[in-house]
């Protein structure tokens, strides 16, 4: 990746956590300047010299710049740990006063609906992660988890699974004998195991265009199965919850065809 392109991507987040462009681009300028005046960062950054002290004004409110009073003033940009923190708390705090907004909001539709039969479709990684840690979190019985791929094992998957309530029953499966490994070794209280179903080795081999990512059954009530395409690793799921769901038929049709080799005298 180019300079041109690394600078261009650092003003595009930090316009996503809220700062209009001017702003981002004097503090990805100063970040480059160990100090400037308004002259030299507007070479810097084409940021016309008249806007740079709005966007500067701006930067040091949210304490993110610093400003020394001389002729002419100069201008530094906090170091970077700081600079980092200070967004984070900040997009954490626009996130909570969104969650508290939309949680006091009127609902239009209150009728409560027994939840049978459903199946919702999600896309994206981390919203499907989030998804399944939280199905995970509310496991009362037991957890059912098949890992298709190694980028799925990630610190909050681990997290959520040793979270788990001790008497919650938790069986975690692999597609490869290495990712088995590396579950046993992140989560002790798992029984692991490796899977003995065709259809969920197919990552890596040339002809196909999609790979099963995760499948995870709560409770033997709710499931969620995404798959993966294996050049982008881009995700999509489909999840479902009800004791009458076909999906849920189907997942434990599939434990008792040899998912979980020890649990098939047990039926569905």
């Amino acid at each position: 990746m180019s300079t041109d392109q690394t600078l261009n991507e650092a003003v595009e987040m930090l316009q996503q956590l809220g700062l209009k462009e001017y702003e981002a681009k004097c503090f990805v300028g100063l970040a480059r300047l160990s100090t400037g005046t308004a002259k030299q960062l507007s070479e810097v950054t084409d940021v016309p010299r008249t806007r740079v002290y709005d966007a500067i004004r701006v930067l040091e409110a949210q304490g993110l710049v610093e400003i020394q009073h001389s002729s002419p003033q100069r201008f530094r940009a906090v170091p970077l740990e700081e600079a980092a923190e200070t967004l984070r708390d900040q997009y954490e705090a626009r996130v909570e006063r969104l969650e508290t907004a939309l949680a006091d909001a009127e609902k239009l539709d209150s009728e409560q609906r027994e939840p049978v039969q459903e199946v919702w479709t999600m896309s994206g990684t981390d919203a499907i992660a989030n998804r399944s840690n939280t199905l995970i979190g509310d496991a009362t019985e037991e957890v059912v988890l098949v890992i298709g791929d190694d980028s799925l094992l990630t610190d909050e998957l681990v997290g959520s699974l040793n979270g788990l309530n001790e008497r919650v029953d938790l069986l975690v499966g692999a597609v490869t004998e290495d990712l088995e490994a590396r579950i046993h070794g992140a989560v002790p209280r798992a029984t692991t195991f490796l899977s003995s179903l065709d259809w969920l080795r197919t990552a890596g081999v040339a002809d196909d265009d999609l790979a099963i990512g995760r499948l995870l059954l709560v409770d033997r009530s709710a499931i969620l199965v995404s798959t993966l395409v294996p050049d982008t690793h881009e995700e999509q799921a489909v999840f479902g919850g009800g004791f009458r769901n076909g999906l849920i038929v189907i997942a434990r049709r599939l434990l008792s065809q040899g998912l979980i080799p020890k649990r098939d005298s047990q039926g569905n």
